[in-house]
């Protein structure tokens, strides 16, 4: 059994807002549409149905989840399969996900753990978060002493005032002080070690699905606080034991629905009209007036609504909102292979230092129709990943990765592909340089309409898939205290670094505080 809400004691809460229990109590019930039926906005859903706001949740795809989410597929032999965009981590400091899980699945029985999160270099030595502590900087120490790549003769030579960012994280001052630099260039600065920067790459900058150079030092040293100096939950984390929609989207769309939450898969939102009465909601089938708006879109979907939306928001906003950037596409690969991967694999392995290929999942070692399909028919399924592609020779870069994983997994060369899927995908946000001052926000200069997503700014430690779920329950708080009514609370890793002394260093002059 997973911990629900993980066991660090320096978790942050902060309280839910006040007001009344439910909108019955107001005499009529307002109205809501969520567009977007991905975390944010199945988050921001829960949130206000759960308060007795009248919900219709718009999303465009077919099926719910967003980038987490997963739809019908058959193989060449007719055999139906759920195809998803692969692998996702459900890290223990991802309390406010893991409450709104918990609403369908309350010990979180549908998520197990995974033990080790290893790390393979270009040299072929292997990390892993296996059996660390989990309270900093005990953490760190100890892997740095049984690291191969990060020896603790490198802690010495790290610049350690350049570093102190790392280890003093508070949000929103470290961006205001890191984001103009770029995460490689940091990484440089405070003489990281060569032999380990795979470490802060492969788990860090890479899992925003952008190159180094491209993405904010502030969103790494978010990163380092959140999963490792920050947090003593540690880098273990969980994953779903059945497909995205088996384990988690359908038992909450059942949830919304007992809870009078009107579900329109495959419906786009093309755009919203501001009327004295809150928002007409217009799609190709028909416009429909609703109270208030949450946008829970990914950021290309955002911009093509408000840019058809002439009369929402202000000038500056919208500007904003059309300033946000779209990071590099990615390669997801699965293969279903005609005989097993050798058992003492691991069943995920990042592999960011052998380009083009960023990671290898093996399915039927976590998740039950892939272990099912593996049993019957004796083989496996393996899954690749590659971010931040900047070919758009596809057919080369699929052989490449390919070939990468009969080099790391040799057993596997010889193995018949029995069938193949390949997605190619563009839509995750970018955290370029510079980029947070301007981001929008949950709240926007409309009190009616708020925006949810892991592209939109919260000054909290959050990131990914934890970001998405913060900003969902704070755009269902924030219309909800328009109305008067009892908001949710919020949870973080502590919003400071956990070493005292070095908080009041960083804040000294001398370290330009």
């Amino acid at each position: 059994m997973t911990r629900p809400l993980g066991t660090d004691r320096r978790i942050e809460t902060r309280p839910a807002p006040p007001g009344l229990a439910d909108a019955g109590l107001l005499g009529r019930r307002p109205t809501a549409a969520v567009v977007g039926g991905g975390i944010a906005g199945l988050t921001a859903a829960t949130g206000l149905a759960e308060r007795g706001v009248t919900v219709t949740l718009f999303e465009r795809d077919g099926h719910l989840g967003g980038r987490v989410g997963g739809w019908a597929d058959r193989l060449p032999d007719g055999t139906a399969v759920t195809m998803s965009r692969g692998f996702h981590a459900f890290f223990r400091q991802y309390y406010n996900l893991r409450s709104l899980l918990m609403r369908t699945d309350p010990a979180l029985d549908r998520l197990a753990p995974l033990a080790d999160y290893p790390l393979l270099d270009a040299q072929g030595r292997t990390d892993t978060f296996a059996g660390l502590p989990r309270t900093p900087p005990w953490n760190a120490l100890a892997f740095a002493w049984r690291s191969p790549t990060f020896t603790p003769r490198d802690l010495v030579r790290i610049n350690g005032r350049g570093a102190l960012p790392l280890a003093t994280v508070s949000v929103p001052e470290t961006y205001h002080r890191l984001d103009g630099t770029d995460a490689a260039s940091f990484l440089d600065t405070i003489n990281f070690p060569d032999a380990a920067k795979h470490l802060a790459f492969e788990v860090f900058s890479r899992s925003f699905f952008a190159d180094p150079r491209e993405l904010s030092a502030a969103e790494l040293a978010t990163m380092f606080h959140l999963y490792f100096l920050g947090s003593s939950e540690g880098l273990v984390f969980d994953v779903p034991t059945e497909p995205f929609p088996q384990a988690l989207w359908d038992p909450l769309a059942g949830y919304l629905t007992d809870r009078r939450v009107r579900i329109r898969t495959g419906t786009a939102v093309a755009s919203l009209d501001r009327t004295a009465e809150g928002f007409a909601v217009t799609t190709a089938a028909d416009t429909t007036q609703f109270d208030t708006v949450v946008l829970a879109c990914d950021v290309r979907g955002l911009q093509q609504i408000i840019g058809a939306s002439p009369t929402v928001g202000t000038p500056e906003w919208r500007a904003a909102v059309t300033g946000l950037r779209t990071a590099p596409p990615f390669l997801v690969r699965r293969l279903w292979l005609d005989r097993p991967v050798d058992s003492a694999r691991p069943p995920f392995l990042g592999t960011g230092s052998v380009p083009p290929l960023d990671n290898i999942s093996l399915l039927d070692r976590y998740e039950g129709e892939a272990r099912r399909w593996a049993a019957r028919t004796g083989g496996s399924v393996v899954e690749l990943h590659a971010y931040a592609v900047t070919t758009d020779d596809r057919e080369t870069l699929v052989k490449a990765v390919d070939d990468r994983l009969h080099t790391i997994y040799p057993e596997t060369l010889d193995a018949t592909v029995s069938a193949s899927i390949s997605l190619w995908r563009e839509d995750c946000p970018l955290f370029g340089l510079g980029g947070f001052a301007r981001r929008p926000t949950v709240t926007t200069p409309d009190p009616a309409l708020a925006l949810a997503g892991d592209g939109v700014r919260i000054d909290l430690p959050v990131a990914l898939m934890e970001r998405a779920a913060t900003t969902g329950w704070a755009a269902a708080n924030t219309l909800l205290s328009g109305w008067g009514l009892a908001g949710h609370p919020l949870r973080s890793v502590p919003n400071r670094g956990r070493i005292g002394w070095l908080n009041r260093l960083a804040s000294t002059k001398h370290f330009g505080g």
